[in-house]
């Protein structure tokens, strides 16, 4: 597989984000969403799992294949100028070489980045760190060969988010993952389930990989996070979340009171259109 300069040169624009500044990822799930938020000032989108699952009638939790997935990822990459990452859930299967076809495919569709998953199914459990380290250098091995061994991996663990094993000791298995991830060639780490700022500032300063977290409302905003040491900020489907509460906000004000209040303020046509020419 050959890789173009412009996208060896994505790669390392996103490297510099989360390693020189701290990297706000919106997220984006399908073409026309990737195109508004780059034109909106991101310097850099990530996909949603459950955004793309949702935009092709399915549930999250890997009930869209990787195909599917792909194929969306595809037309992101290609809507936008910025560098673009790949949320691959788990890897759409639990062997390293699955892994692999998983990255090889990421990076013909022209992205530059990959989220992978340390549970085997939503909720649990988790891969052990040896299983999820072979997978980890999998997809490293994988990038590689396919041409851009720049591609940055970063690597979520669901020690928070699904609750797993006693409170008092999640932070040191988050920790101990951590080391056994980096050695593998992870770039980063991810955890979602934690905004906890005390203990967010515990595991940047031990952590041997940028911690990234996912936000949102009710939470910590980006410059508490920074303040705790956080690098990478994501906000999962809570931007797809919006634009579909949007929809039905003003279909229930269209089929109710018959007005269009809710319509009010929107991008007009030719913004969005124009998003899509030349």
């Amino acid at each position: 597989m050959t890789v173009d300069q412009s996208t060896r040169d994505k790669a390392e624009r996103l490297r510099a984000l989360g390693s020189d500044s701290v990297l706000v990822l919106p997220n984006a799930w399908d073409a026309g969403s990737a195109a508004v938020i780059a034109a909106a000032g991101a310097l850099a989108i990530g996909t949603t799992s459950g955004g793309v699952a949702w935009s092709l009638g399915r549930g999250d939790g890997e009930q869209a294949g990787r195909d599917e997935m792909i194929a969306a990822a595809a037309r992101i990459a290609a809507a936008v100028d910025v560098p673009v990452t790949v949320d691959i859930e788990a890897g759409y299967g639990a062997a390293p070489e699955e892994v692999a076809k998983t990255v090889t495919a990421v990076v013909a569709a022209g992205a530059v980045g990959a989220n992978l998953e340390d549970s085997k199914a939503p909720g649990g459990p988790l891969f052990t760190p040896e299983e999820q380290a072979a997978r980890i250098a999998a997809a490293r091995t994988a990038a590689a060969a396919a041409g851009l061994p720049e591609l940055l991996l970063n690597v979520r663990t669901d020690v928070y988010l699904f609750g797993i094993g006693e409170e008092s000791g999640r932070l040191d298995d988050v920790l101990a993952r951590t080391a056994v991830y980096a050695d593998a060639g992870a770039d980063g780490i991810f955890v979602p389930g934690l905004l906890d700022l005390a203990v967010l500032g515990e595991l940047s300063a031990r952590s041997p990989l940028p911690v990234n977290v996912m936000a949102g409302p009710g939470g910590p905003g980006v410059a508490e996070l920074v303040k705790a040491g956080v690098r990478r900020i994501s906000v999962g489907t809570a931007i797809t979340q919006a634009a579909y509460t949007a929809a039905r906000r003003a279909t229930l004000e269209l089929l109710g009171s018959g007005t269009y209040e809710e319509l009010a303020g929107s991008l007009d046509f030719f913004q969005v259109d124009g998003l899509f020419h030349g």
